[in-house]
């Protein structure tokens, strides 16, 4: 019985193109996971500006903010099994998963400033204060974020390709 067998460069060419798209997806695991860790730890615990969920009492906002930070630590813990895969593999792109850490911190940051402060009102950033500043820093650093993440993503996209499956840390 004769058995298949891929070719080498084949099986390094199929690795390297998975390699790069984990790449990605565990930074941007990383990026929100992170955005939204430091975001509960100072918004929420330190400075008391405000729950996940500011519409009811206050234990339910307390609860509301440990389920985000039960999704904000899940989301760095599974972004961090990922890349110790991949380095074990040897098929890390640093640079797309730092591209990809950049995409995951602004895109948090931007639904959060849009979709949760602003369309389902669910908290805003403070209360008894002029939002404006606030609103515009946050989603101006979200943008920020965003466009050096598309950009870093957009330089690494023919990384997989050109590396046949090297090493590339």
């Amino acid at each position: 019985m004769t058995t298949f067998s891929e070719p080498a460069a084949a099986r390094d060419k199929r690795e390297a193109v998975r390699g790069h798209s984990r790449s990605l997806w565990s930074g941007i695991l990383f990026g929100l996971g992170c955005v939204a860790f430091i975001d509960e730890v100072v918004f929420h615990q330190l400075l008391h500006w405000h729950h996940f969920y500011d519409k009811s009492t206050t234990a339910v906002g307390l609860v509301s903010d440990g389920v985000f930070h039960a999704f904000s630590w899940f989301a760095t813990v599974a972004s961090l099994f990922m890349l110790a895969d991949l380095r074990r593999r040897r098929s890390l792109f640093a640079a797309r998963w730092w591209g990809g850490l950049l995409l995951g911190a602004g895109f948090f940051q931007l639904y959060d400033g849009i979709v949760q402060h602003k369309l389902m009102e669910l908290h805003q950033i403070r209360y008894g204060v002029d939002l404006t500043v606030y609103d515009w820093t946050w989603n101006i650093a979200a943008v920020v974020l965003l466009v050096a993440g598309v950009t870093a993503t957009f330089r690494t996209r023919g990384e997989a390709s050109a590396s046949g499956g090297k090493d590339r840390d």
